[in-house]
């Protein structure tokens, strides 16, 4: 109610205030032709001492006066045509009052209604604390968020692919216990958009791993819970998310997604003080870093922090002028020139040690060299490099299994 009287005391003071000026505008205003006689009427006198002074001669000053006179009548008529009665110039300043008082009312009014929150209460922090640990405790489970989502078309798979797939599928349900099967079926299912499917045939390999999990296990499982609920983190989802961050509490794509939840519940201050954290110590590359990155500046607005994202350091590599060197060399030379410099990375990595990104780099760049078995040992050694550093071993391991290198 205090917030009412404050804002229709406000308006009422602006609105007065135009209507004052309104009205002295009104009451005070002069026809414009009367600053045109003034203006005549001077340059009338200044034609009597121009002739004086012996500037002009008298018939010059007499067509002067002439001119001058006929403009001073049409000055006149025109003064006569605008003046009113004063009670009407009262009448319109004060139909102008009103109309500006209404003006303003009524639209702050209508603004405050369309971007507002009319009738809804002050929200002191410990208000706000309790309503984010509300939302919290009861949003909707798992199951009533995948209902909601919108129906979605099949993806049409080949026939060969298609037969693989259900192949896989009755070979799982024969045999529950089979750990590789079920690695293989969350992926697979994960790959044709069957997610429901995907993080299901995930928990089973939790169950079966016995206690030997780590957190990329239970992030990975979680992830596609809320990719099956179209981004929302459910309850069932945290609690995958928390077994994970138990594991591991710096494990990046976890993390990530724990602030996504504390987003969604109402506390963007608890998620941008995780997000800050896991951002500077995030692999440069990682979709996971680059999704923080994205949205952090409008998250620390939103906790009321001033902040601005750490600068994405480049990866060396080659310039541009290797790249249109390369562009213009036969295949041949193309692939010696590529060799060459893969080689002088893999020398630089073992003499003087580098990122996370550029071990990647190099392992990639071996497989697809066709050099699998040099592309394992760099792998062995960027595990035993980067064993004590969990998110640059999650971006050596991704870039291993998209090579197709074993475990």
């Amino acid at each position: 109610m205090i917030f009412w009287i404050l804002v229709s005391l406000m308006a009422l003071v602006v609105a007065g205030l135009l209507a004052l000026a309104a009205l002295r505008a009104r009451i005070t205003a002069e026809p414009a032709a009367a600053y045109d006689l003034r203006v005549y009427r001077d340059q009338l006198a200044g034609v009597d001492r121009d002739l004086a002074r012996g500037v002009i001669d008298a018939a010059d000053a007499e067509r002067i006066r002439t001119e001058i006179s006929r403009r001073i009548l049409a000055a006149d008529t025109q003064m006569q045509a605008e003046a009113t009665d004063p009670a009407q110039t009262r009448r319109s300043a004060l139909i102008v009052a009103l109309a500006s008082a209404v003006v303003v009312i009524a639209g702050s009014l209508w603004f405050y209604t369309s971007l507002g929150a009319p009738g809804y209460g002050d929200l002191p922090l410990k208000l706000r604390l309790e309503i984010a640990e509300q939302n919290r405790t009861e949003r909707p489970a798992q199951a009533e968020a995948e209902a909601r989502m919108p129906a979605q078309a099949q993806p049409q798979l080949e026939a060969g692919y298609a037969d693989l797939l259900q192949k896989l599928r009755d070979t799982v349900a024969k045999r529950p216990d089979d750990i590789q099967g079920h690695i293989l079926l969350a992926q697979h299912e994960a790959n044709t958009g069957n997610l429901r499917a995907a993080y299901a045939a995930k928990a089973r390999v939790i169950e079966l791993l016995q206690g030997d999990v780590t957190a990329a296990d239970f992030s990975e499982q979680a992830e596609l819970m809320i990719m099956a609920a179209g981004g929302y983190v459910s309850p069932e989802a945290e609690g995958v998310l928390r077994q994970a961050l138990q594991r591991n509490p710096e494990y990046g794509p976890a993390r990530y997604y724990w602030g996504v939840m504390l987003l969604q519940v109402g506390r963007p201050d608890l998620a941008f003080e995780i997000w800050v954290r896991t951002l500077e110590a995030a692999p440069a590359d990682a979709a996971w870093a680059e999704a923080i990155r994205t949205r952090i500046g409008e998250v620390a607005m939103r906790a009321g922090v001033e902040y601005t994202p750490p600068p994405v350091a480049a990866l060396p590599g080659p310039s541009q002028e290797d790249m249109q060197a390369a562009s213009e060399m036969d295949a041949d030379s193309r692939n010696e020139m590529i060799r060459g410099m893969v080689e002088r990375l893999s020398e630089r990595l073992a003499t003087e040690g580098g990122t996370p990104q550029e071990w990647s780099r190099l392992i990639g760049a071996l497989a697809v060299l066709g050099e699998t078995e040099r592309a394992q040992t760099i792998l062995a050694e960027a595990r035993q490099v980067y064993a004590e550093t969990p998110e640059a071993l999650t971006l050596i391991e991704s870039t291993a299994q998209q090579a197709g290198l074993g475990q």
